[in-house]
């Protein structure tokens, strides 16, 4: 389901605030489900996350037909951005109008755990303001030698599942 950019603006911000000691497993393991990716995408989120790997980087994926095609990197404005992300209003409103100028849907957001986290899967307060149910939440490790640098999870109803993400050239 696309939101229009007034929807948008209206929403809360897009943040989240993590704390080392809530890394409690809240999701559901298993890969019921399957999210598509450009092999492009998947290149562009592990080197936004390795830029500057003690950070969390951020941003807003988008596609067509439920193909992810595109990574919009936006400026994380969170007061801690080690430990946060947050995306601001205006700038989301300005990466929507981006994807309605390109007819790009708004498939999902990423963002990354910095490099001295173990674990790139949700915490509880990715959990908590996960505010947009029909999104992909992707969490990326900018470890250099991770097993899954990348993972994607449907968060609904304070519940995470993890999806298989399938690299497409």
């Amino acid at each position: 389901m696309q939101r229009n950019t007034a929807e948008l603006a209206r929403s809360p911000s897009l943040r989240v605030r993590h704390s080392i000691h809530e890394f409690a497993s809240l999701y559901t393991p298993g890969m019921k489900r399957a999210v598509r990716s450009r092999r492009k995408v998947y290149g562009q989120l592990l080197e936004h996350a390795r830029r500057q790997p003690h950070r969390e980087c951020c941003g807003i994926l988008a596609g067509r037909d439920g193909l992810i095609t595109q990574a919009f990197p936006a400026k994380n404005v969170a007061a801690d951005p080690v430990r946060n992300y947050e995306i601001a209003p205006k700038e989301t409103v300005r990466l929507m109008g981006q994807l309605r100028k390109r007819r790009l849907e708004f498939l999902g957001i990423y963002h990354s755990h910095p490099n001295w986290l173990d674990t790139n899967e949700p915490s509880p307060k990715d959990i908590a303001l996960a505010y947009y149910s029909e999104a992909t939440y992707f969490i990326v490790t900018p470890r250099p030698y991770a097993t899954t640098p990348i993972r994607a999870f449907s968060i609904r109803d304070g519940h995470a599942m993890e999806l298989e993400i399938q690299v497409l050239p």
